[in-house]
Protein backbone atom coordinates (compact mmCIF):
# COMPACT_ATOMS: atom_id res chain seq x y z
CA UNK A 1 0.00 0.00 0.00
CA UNK A 2 1.61 3.80 -1.18
CA UNK A 3 1.35 5.80 1.82
CA UNK A 4 0.00 9.63 0.74
CA UNK A 5 2.94 12.03 0.38
CA UNK A 6 3.45 15.64 -0.39
CA UNK A 7 3.25 16.43 -4.62
CA UNK A 8 6.25 15.55 -6.28
CA UNK A 9 7.21 17.04 -9.63
CA UNK A 10 6.28 13.98 -11.10
CA UNK A 11 2.99 13.44 -10.05
CA UNK A 12 2.28 16.74 -10.78
CA UNK A 13 3.49 16.14 -14.81
CA UNK A 14 1.16 13.09 -14.54
CA UNK A 15 -1.96 15.04 -13.40
CA UNK A 16 -1.44 17.48 -16.09
CA UNK A 17 -0.83 15.12 -18.77
CA UNK A 18 -4.37 13.25 -17.38
CA UNK A 19 -6.01 16.61 -18.32
CA UNK A 20 -5.50 16.42 -21.94
CA UNK A 21 -6.11 12.19 -21.54
CA UNK A 22 -2.45 10.99 -21.89
CA UNK A 23 -1.01 7.80 -20.44
CA UNK A 24 1.39 8.85 -17.23
CA UNK A 25 5.38 8.74 -17.45
CA UNK A 26 7.08 6.57 -15.13
CA UNK A 27 10.04 8.83 -14.75
CA UNK A 28 11.89 12.94 -15.82
CA UNK A 29 15.10 12.02 -16.30
CA UNK A 30 15.74 13.72 -19.36
CA UNK A 31 15.02 12.86 -22.75
CA UNK A 32 11.57 12.19 -21.78
CA UNK A 33 9.69 9.54 -23.91
CA UNK A 34 6.59 11.33 -24.81
CA UNK A 35 6.75 14.84 -26.55
CA UNK A 36 3.60 15.97 -24.16
CA UNK A 37 5.33 14.85 -21.21
CA UNK A 38 8.67 17.54 -21.82
CA UNK A 39 5.94 20.09 -22.76
CA UNK A 40 4.18 19.68 -19.44
CA UNK A 41 7.51 19.66 -17.43
CA UNK A 42 8.63 22.89 -19.92
CA UNK A 43 5.06 23.96 -18.67
CA UNK A 44 5.21 23.32 -14.89
CA UNK A 45 8.29 25.46 -14.70
CA UNK A 46 7.19 28.51 -16.41
CA UNK A 47 4.09 28.85 -13.88
CA UNK A 48 6.60 27.95 -10.76
CA UNK A 49 8.39 30.79 -11.69
CA UNK A 50 5.39 33.08 -12.24
CA UNK A 51 3.98 31.98 -9.07
CA UNK A 52 6.77 32.67 -7.28
CA UNK A 53 7.40 35.65 -8.80
CA UNK A 54 5.34 38.41 -6.69
CA UNK A 55 7.12 37.35 -3.45
CA UNK A 56 5.57 35.29 -0.18
CA UNK A 57 6.21 34.82 3.13
CA UNK A 58 8.11 31.00 2.15
CA UNK A 59 9.86 32.10 -0.59
CA UNK A 60 11.29 36.21 0.82
CA UNK A 61 14.37 35.94 3.12
CA UNK A 62 13.67 39.09 5.06
CA UNK A 63 16.68 41.54 6.10
CA UNK A 64 19.32 39.81 3.89
CA UNK A 65 22.18 41.41 4.45
CA UNK A 66 24.51 41.48 1.28
CA UNK A 67 28.09 42.10 0.94
CA UNK A 68 30.02 43.51 -2.13
CA UNK A 69 33.00 42.19 -3.41
CA UNK A 70 36.25 43.25 -1.88
CA UNK A 71 37.94 44.26 -6.19
CA UNK A 72 35.32 45.22 -7.75
CA UNK A 73 33.02 46.39 -4.96
CA UNK A 74 29.90 44.87 -6.93
CA UNK A 75 26.92 43.09 -4.81
CA UNK A 76 25.72 39.78 -6.77
CA UNK A 77 22.77 38.12 -5.25
CA UNK A 78 22.39 34.41 -5.74
CA UNK A 79 21.15 32.66 -9.21
CA UNK A 80 17.35 32.09 -7.49
CA UNK A 81 16.91 36.20 -6.59
CA UNK A 82 13.88 37.26 -8.58
CA UNK A 83 14.00 40.43 -6.83
CA UNK A 84 15.40 42.76 -4.07
CA UNK A 85 13.76 45.55 -2.00
CA UNK A 86 15.91 47.48 0.23
CA UNK A 87 14.73 47.10 3.51
CA UNK A 88 15.76 48.02 7.34
CA UNK A 89 19.02 50.76 7.71
CA UNK A 90 19.16 50.35 4.12
CA UNK A 91 15.89 51.13 3.37
CA UNK A 92 15.99 54.85 1.57
CA UNK A 93 18.60 53.53 -1.06
CA UNK A 94 17.59 53.57 -4.34
CA UNK A 95 18.57 50.15 -5.51
CA UNK A 96 17.46 47.52 -8.45
CA UNK A 97 18.46 44.26 -9.33
CA UNK A 98 19.71 44.07 -13.10
CA UNK A 99 20.70 40.25 -14.01
CA UNK A 100 22.46 39.28 -10.70
CA UNK A 101 23.77 42.49 -9.22
CA UNK A 102 22.39 45.28 -7.35
CA UNK A 103 22.61 48.22 -9.34
CA UNK A 104 22.47 51.79 -7.49
CA UNK A 105 20.61 54.20 -9.22
CA UNK A 106 20.87 57.08 -7.23
CA UNK A 107 24.43 56.91 -7.94
CA UNK A 108 24.60 55.47 -11.49
CA UNK A 109 26.86 52.66 -10.18
CA UNK A 110 27.13 49.30 -9.38
CA UNK A 111 29.54 49.50 -6.85
CA UNK A 112 29.03 49.87 -3.04
CA UNK A 113 30.85 50.73 -0.02
CA UNK A 114 29.59 48.95 2.24
CA UNK A 115 26.85 45.81 2.93
CA UNK A 116 23.10 46.33 2.49
CA UNK A 117 20.00 44.86 3.44
CA UNK A 118 17.39 43.95 1.63
CA UNK A 119 14.35 41.42 1.54
CA UNK A 120 15.05 38.99 -0.76
CA UNK A 121 11.86 36.76 -3.13
CA UNK A 122 14.06 34.00 -3.98
CA UNK A 123 13.23 31.03 -6.69
CA UNK A 124 12.46 27.62 -4.74
CA UNK A 125 12.85 24.39 -6.39
CA UNK A 126 8.98 22.35 -6.77
CA UNK A 127 10.32 19.88 -4.02
CA UNK A 128 11.06 22.21 -1.49
CA UNK A 129 7.44 24.84 -1.82
CA UNK A 130 4.94 23.76 0.79
CA UNK A 131 1.99 21.35 -0.18
CA UNK A 132 -0.83 24.43 -0.87
CA UNK A 133 1.38 25.96 -3.58
CA UNK A 134 2.56 22.78 -4.76
CA UNK A 135 -1.54 22.22 -5.39
CA UNK A 136 -2.06 25.62 -7.01
CA UNK A 137 0.64 25.33 -9.11
CA UNK A 138 -0.11 22.10 -10.86
CA UNK A 139 -3.70 23.15 -11.09
CA UNK A 140 -2.59 26.92 -12.77
CA UNK A 141 0.17 24.40 -14.78
CA UNK A 142 -2.64 21.88 -16.33
CA UNK A 143 -5.14 24.62 -17.17
CA UNK A 144 -2.09 26.18 -18.96
CA UNK A 145 -0.96 23.01 -20.68
CA UNK A 146 -4.88 22.10 -21.50
CA UNK A 147 -5.45 25.21 -22.90
CA UNK A 148 -2.27 25.40 -25.38
CA UNK A 149 -2.81 21.88 -26.06
CA UNK A 150 -6.34 20.74 -26.53
CA UNK A 151 -7.90 24.49 -25.66
CA UNK A 152 -11.08 22.66 -24.51
CA UNK A 153 -13.36 24.82 -22.84
CA UNK A 154 -14.96 22.13 -20.95
CA UNK A 155 -12.37 21.03 -19.06
CA UNK A 156 -10.88 24.88 -18.54
CA UNK A 157 -14.02 25.43 -16.34
CA UNK A 158 -13.47 22.44 -14.33
CA UNK A 159 -10.13 23.23 -13.16
CA UNK A 160 -10.99 27.15 -13.23
CA UNK A 161 -12.88 26.54 -10.16
CA UNK A 162 -9.75 24.28 -8.52
CA UNK A 163 -7.53 26.94 -9.63
CA UNK A 164 -9.54 29.39 -7.15
CA UNK A 165 -10.03 27.30 -4.34
CA UNK A 166 -6.15 25.99 -4.60
CA UNK A 167 -5.31 30.04 -5.06
CA UNK A 168 -7.18 31.02 -1.15
CA UNK A 169 -5.34 28.18 -0.16
CA UNK A 170 -2.05 29.74 -0.73
CA UNK A 171 -3.17 33.08 0.83
CA UNK A 172 -4.50 31.78 3.79
CA UNK A 173 -1.36 29.91 4.38
CA UNK A 174 0.76 32.81 3.42
CA UNK A 175 -1.77 35.61 5.75
CA UNK A 176 -1.41 32.26 8.73
CA UNK A 177 2.63 32.08 8.25
CA UNK A 178 3.22 35.26 7.31
CA UNK A 179 2.47 37.11 10.92
CA UNK A 180 1.62 40.19 8.60
CA UNK A 181 -0.30 43.08 10.50
CA UNK A 182 -0.91 46.48 9.25
CA UNK A 183 2.47 47.70 10.52
CA UNK A 184 4.69 45.35 9.43
CA UNK A 185 2.69 44.01 6.57
CA UNK A 186 2.42 46.53 4.81
CA UNK A 187 5.55 47.83 2.46
CA UNK A 188 4.93 51.03 2.39
CA UNK A 189 4.10 51.65 6.07
CA UNK A 190 7.88 49.64 6.63
CA UNK A 191 9.46 52.25 4.71
CA UNK A 192 8.15 54.85 6.96
CA UNK A 193 8.61 52.97 10.30
CA UNK A 194 12.19 51.90 9.46
CA UNK A 195 13.82 55.48 8.91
Amino acid sequence: MKTLAQTTELDAVNIMLNTIGESPVNSLDDGLPVADAAIARSVLREVTIDVQSPGWQFNTERNYKLTPALLTKYITVPGNCLEVTPSGKSATLDITLRGTRIYDRQNHTYEFGSSITVDMVVLLDFAELPQSVRHYITIRASRVFQQRNVGSDVLNGFTEKDETRALVAIRKYDSETGGYNVLTGNYSVMRVLDR
